[in-house]
């Protein structure tokens, strides 16, 4: 399995979950992924980790009271946390926290890009993020959906210093990553015409051997899909919802 240390600047380096129900969802996640459980304990505050043969995939913490809704975040890697928070609200980006440094492991901010879609911002202390990437069972791609296209695409390579490449420029299909071709860490779509009433936002896809039979799982595990499998240039991929409702994407 491709295995990393560290993750280039600006490049998504760490995924979790929010749930209101903790247990229920890393039950489903360890079952789908095979993933293992790593809860570090009470010092930090009911936060888990997943692993995949002892390596560090993934994060899930439980939702506040009040806060019922069960959603994935993607961090993005920088050298500086601060300055990276400073630089969006430059940019009037809302700031939904300022950084917070996680005992020696990192420090974490989070904030609002043009179009509202929260991202997650990560200064690596002794955590690096996931140790593993594009393969089965680990995160395989990362991709902010918009309706402010164009304004995003500026934010990113402005306050992440991402390298933007368009991809496609055709006025039913516009997309900009981060990187080239295969060099390429994330992408943004302009959603303007298919996000309907939904927000924009960001979506992790979880790569996986066979994206149906992992679909049936999902719905086996009490899971369901929400976008069957659908074959493109980049894989079969698929969109599904945990047991407690939060969407990620499989691509296979």
């Amino acid at each position: 399995m491709p295995q990393r240390d560290t993750a280039p600047l600006g490049a998504p380096c760490w995924v979790d979950v929010m749930t209101p129900d903790p247990d229920k969802t890393r039950a489903f996640y360890a079952e789908l992924f095979d993933w293992k459980i790593d809860d570090p304990g009470p010092d930090y505050g009911g936060y888990a980790n997943f692993t995949k043969d002892g390596i560090p995939i993934a994060g899930s913490m439980g939702s506040q009271p009040g806060e019922p809704s069960s959603f994935w975040t993607i961090y993005l890697a920088v050298a500086d946390a601060a300055n990276t928070v400073e630089a969006a609200r430059g940019k009037g980006a809302p700031v939904y926290l300022e950084p917070q440094p996680v005992m020696a492991l990192g420090t974490m901010a989070m904030v609002a890009d043009p179009g509202g879609a929260a991202i997650g911002i990560w200064q690596p202390g002794e955590h690096k993020g996931f140790g593993l990437i594009a393969e089965p069972s680990a995160p395989g791609w990362f991709e902010l959906q918009t309706r402010e296209y164009d304004a995003s695409v500026a934010f990113y390579r402005d306050v992440f210093g991402w390298e933007t490449h368009v991809a496609s420029d055709e006025p039913d299909f516009r997309y900009t990553t981060n990187g080239l071709d295969d060099d390429a860490l994330a992408g943004i779509m302009d959603g303007a015409q298919i996000l309907g009433e939904a927000p924009s936002s960001w979506s992790v896809y979880f790569a996986v051997e066979d994206t149906d039979a992992a679909l049936q799982k999902v719905e086996q595990l009490g899971g369901a899909t929400v976008v069957p499998g659908v074959d493109t240039p980049y894989g079969r991929l698929a969109t599904a919802t945990d047991v407690t409702g939060a969407a990620f994407k499989l691509v296979g």
